[in-house]
Parts: structure tokens; C-alpha cells; sequence
């Protein structure tokens, strides 16, 4: 009986010939089809804001910073189901965590599905870590995220903000800014 040699070893035992080499046109034929991952481009295609942190707060310094998600976490970003409206970061030790952000189950997960509200860690520099960790102790201060998008190798980041709340009366100017913004753009349409 003979046996099959399993996908795996294909993989590893292929080798090149010097015609296929030089003539890319051979290549791609003679190559298991299965061999390469294409990867659509999803940079600038997803991304998720926080709203509500522009209304209720001065951003004072931005950084942008990875994230650590699991799989079914990933597919769901690729597909916009996430809410960031009322989470923040918090520090856990010397590192840095997202607590509260929502992002949905995957439709197509089996039991290995993730939890929606989890904390998941975020990934920056010791320098940047401390530089936010300095300026969170002034009083009046918190790290909150704006934005969750894939950059362009395909990764998830996080740009999160260092802000300062905002008092009613700061609210309510930021309303009238806004509103005034509106009336004058429907003015110059008419």
C-alpha cells in the first residue's frame, strides 16, 4: 500500500528548479495552490472611534499602541463589531491594559470563542509606559483609547490619549461649536 505524504511534508520537501527561477510563469503553476496565505489589504479600511472621548474630554498626548488579541478577536475587529465607548486603560503592575471595550463574539467561533469584555494588554515601549505613567499621576488625568484600526501589515493598534475630564460648561460650549459649525456649512449649501 502506498501512503500519501501529508501536506506538511509537500510543503517542507518542495524545492525550486533554476527554470522556475527564471520564469515566474512556471513557478505559480507548478506550486501547490494551497502554499501561499494571501492576505487581503485591510489598512485603512477598519476603523473603530470613540465619539463620546471627544465630547467629554481634552486630549492632552497621543500614542499609538498595539494590542494582544486572540483569533476570534481579530476576525471580529476585521469586521467592525467593536465599542469603545466606555472603556478606558488602566495600569496593572508596569504594564498597560484596555478593561471594558467590547468586541463581539465571532459569529463563526466554536467553544474556543473569546470573552466581549475582557482585558486585553497593550503593547508599548518602556519609555512610553513610564512617560504615561508620570503624567497619569497629576491629578485630573486618565488614559482613555480614540481609536482602534489595522495598520498596514495587517495588525491591530490602539490610539490611546492621555485627557483631562471636562466640566459641564465645557460641554456645552463644545455643543455650541458644533452646532455653529453645522448652521454655517448649511448656509454656504443654500
Amino acid at each position: 500500500m502506498d501512503q500519501i505524504p501529508s501536506q506538511k511534508s509537500k510543503i517542507k520537501n518542495h524545492k525550486l528548479t533554476q527554470s522556475q527561477i527564471t520564469n515566474p510563469k512556471s513557478q505559480t503553476q507548478s506550486l501547490n495552490p494551497n502554499f501561499f496565505y494571501l492576505c487581503p489589504n485591510m489598512a485603512n479600511i477598519i476603523t473603530i472611534k470613540n465619539k463620546k472621548v471627544f465630547f467629554e474630554y481634552f486630549l492632552v498626548e497621543q500614542f499609538t499602541a498595539g494590542i494582544m488579541l486572540l483569533g476570534t478577536e481579530i476576525k471580529s475587529v476585521r469586521e467592525g463589531k467593536v465599542n469603545l465607548t466606555d472603556s478606558y486603560c488602566a495600569f496593572s503592575g508596569d504594564e498597560l491594559f484596555l478593561l471594558n471595550a467590547h468586541i463581539s463574539e465571532y459569529k463563526f467561533g466554536n467553544q474556543f470563542n473569546h470573552i466581549a469584555k475582557r482585558a486585553r494588554k497593550l503593547l508599548l515601549n518602556r519609555q512610553e509606559l513610564k512617560k504615561i505613567i508620570g503624567k497619569t499621576r497629576e491629578k485630573g488625568l486618565t488614559i482613555v483609547p480614540v481609536e482602534m484600526f489595522i495598520n498596514d501589515k495587517g495588525f491591530c493598534k490602539v490610539t490611546i490619549a492621555i485627557a483631562k475630564g471636562k466640566k459641564m460648561y465645557d460641554k456645552r460650549e463644545t455643543l455650541k461649536t458644533k452646532d455653529n459649525k453645522r448652521e454655517m456649512d448649511r448656509r454656504h449649501e443654500d
